[in-house]
C-alpha cells in the first residue's frame, strides 16, 4: 500500500492563519511584527528565497526590511547593518541569508545578530540553551521536520530516530531535538563515515534525510512503514524541463513510497514549514517585546 503523503503546504498554510491572528492580536497593541532579511550576492536560489519570505510576511501582515547588498560588499558594511538592525525597535527578528561571500564570515555575522533577534536560532547563546532545554528559538526547519513528523500522526516517543546528515542548520539540531523528554525518542546519526547506513536507516521507525543528497535514501534503505522525512532540495538535471533541471530530495520518493507509511514530497514538504516557522518565531520575538 502506497504510503499517505504529509503535506507540508497545508500544515505550513494553517500554521499561517494562526500567525495571523497572533499578529492581529498584536496589532490592537500597536505592534507590528518586523522581519529584517539580509542578503549579500544574487545566488538565483537565494533571491527566490527571500523574495517567498518578503511574500509571506506581508501574507502575515507583518513588515519586512529587506536589504540586498552587493556581492563584493565588506564583512564591516554587513556588520553595520546588522548593527543598524539590532538597535531598530520596529525588527523583531534578524535573518542573514546563507551562504556569505568568502570575504564576510559567517560566524562573525551570526554572532553579532542579537539573540532576541535571531530568529534562525542560529547565535552561540540560542543553540547553547537548545542543547540545555531551555526557552530559545529554535531553528526553522528542525522546528519545521518536529511538526511534521506530529501531522503524519507519528509519535516520536520511544520511537528509534535515525538522522542521515550532521549540518549545524539541519541534522545537529534535529538529533538534539528529538532527544528532549518531550520528544523522548532515541535517536541515531548516521553521515559519511558510517559504516553500512542502510542497515542503520532500516531499523527506523522515523527517517528524516538531510544529507544534501539526491537519492540517497533508496526502498531497500526503509523499514516498511516508516515516517520518512525527506529534507533535501537538489538541483539535478532533466532536459525534460524547461529549465533543464528539477528539484529532487534525498529520498527516492517513487520508490520509497511503495515502501514507508508516511513521507513528505520534494517539493511541497519540508520547505513550505522552514518560512512558516520563521514567521513563528518572528512573532514569538514580537510578543516577548510587548510583554504578551
Amino acid at each position: 500500500m502506497p504510503a499517505s503523503i504529509i503535506d507540508g503546504k497545508q500544515l505550513a498554510e494553517d500554521l499561517r492563519k494562526d500567525i495571523a491572528a497572533r499578529v492581529q492580536a498584536l496589532a490592537k497593541r500597536g505592534v507590528t511584527p518586523g522581519l529584517a532579511v539580509i542578503l549579500v550576492g544574487d545566488d538565483p536560489a537565494s533571491v527566490s528565497y527571500v523574495t517567498a519570505k518578503e511574500k509571506a510576511c506581508a501574507e502575515a501582515g507583518m513588515r519586512s526590511f529587506e536589504r540586498r547588498l552587493p556581492g563584493d560588499a565588506s564583512e564591516a558594511t554587513v556588520l553595520d547593518l546588522v548593527k543598524a538592525f539590532n538597535d531598530d525597535p520596529a525588527v523583531h527578528g534578524i535573518l542573514v541569508q546563507l551562504p556569505l561571500p568568502k570575504q564576510v564570515s559567517e560566524r562573525r555575522v551570526i554572532e553579532a545578530i542579537r539573540p532576541d533577534k535571531d530568529v534562525d536560532g542560529f547565535t552561540p547563546e540560542n543553540v547553547g540553551r537548545m542543547l540545555l532545554g531551555e526557552r530559545c528559538f529554535l531553528p526553522c526547519t528542525p522546528h519545521g521536520v518536529l511538526k511534521l513528523i506530529e501531522r503524519a500522526g507519528m509519535s516520536t516517543k520511544g520511537a528509534h530516530a535515525v538522522v542521515v546528515g550532521r549540518s549545524n542548520i539541519v541534522g545537529k539540531p534535529l538529533a538534539n531535538l528529538l532527544i528532549r523528554k518531550e520528544y523522548n525518542a532515541t535517536v541515531t546519526v548516521c553521515h559519511t563515515g558510517t559504516k553500512d547506513m542502510a542497515a542503520h536507516t532500516r531499523r527506523a521507525d522515523i527517517l528524516i534525510a538531510c544529507a544534501g543528497t539526491p537519492g540517497l535514501i533508496t526502498a531497500d534503505m526503509v523499514k516498511p512503514g516508516a515516517c520518512v522525512i525527506d529534507v533535501g532540495v537538489n538541483r539535478v538535471d532533466d532536459p525534460s524541463k524547461p529549465k533543464g533541471w528539477r528539484l529532487a530530495g534525498d529520498v527516492d520518493f517513487r520508490a520509497v513510497s511503495e515502501v514507508a507509511g508516511s513521507i513528505t514530497p520534494v517539493p511541497g514538504g519540508v520547505g513550505p514549514m522552514t518560512i512558516t516557522m520563521l514567521l513563528y518565531n518572528t512573532v514569538e520575538s514580537a510578543e516577548r517585546a510587548a510583554g504578551a
